[in-house]
């Protein structure tokens, strides 16, 4: 019933935020009975505009599928011993690590990033075992295939 919009909103340009409701949610609030000091920023609004002008002309969210979906067959392929899991949607995809022993040590999420940071790609730990992945909307095919190959290659610096 209730959408709430931010950070992104503005292509990271400007910072603007969106409430989105159908009419029988936003219709009970009458005029004059809720305000903010902050909302209808004119430059906020025609930078928020122009950034989903960008997403629709650009055709970001199908790009987001496309590559998305190549990105988690391509992690999949790998068949890596150390990924326990794949999932995703559009280009928000994880993949899940369990802790594992190497050389005499525990490794967990946050190690594997930081050697994926080493040969080139950033990722974010989270919850010792899960990597998340979460490239622009404007990344191309090429930038996908890289980040793949950056992944193996990490992944295989572990056998």
């Amino acid at each position: 019933d209730l959408v709430i919009l931010g950070k992104a909103l503005s292509g990271g340009a400007y910072p603007v935020s969106a409430v989105l409701a159908n009419d029988e949610v936003m219709l009970t609030i009458k005029p004059g009975q809720h305000g903010s000091t902050y909302g209808g920023n004119p430059l906020a609004c025609a930078v928020a505009e122009a950034a989903l002008d960008v997403l629709l002309d650009e055709k970001l969210s199908e790009n987001a599928e496309t590559l998305g979906q190549v990105f988690r067959d391509g992690l999949r392929k790998m068949n890596s011993p150390r990924v326990r899991a794949v999932r995703g949607k559009g280009l928000l995809n994880a993949i899940v690590i369990p802790p594992f022993e190497h050389q005499g040590k525990t490794v967990k999420a946050w190690d594997v990033c930081l050697r994926m940071a080493d040969n080139g790609l950033l990722a974010k730990p989270t919850h010792d075992e899960i990597i998340r992945l979460a490239p622009p909307l404007v990344i191309t095919r090429q930038e996908v295939d890289q980040a793949l190959e950056i992944i193996a290659q990490t992944l295989a610096s572990f056998d």
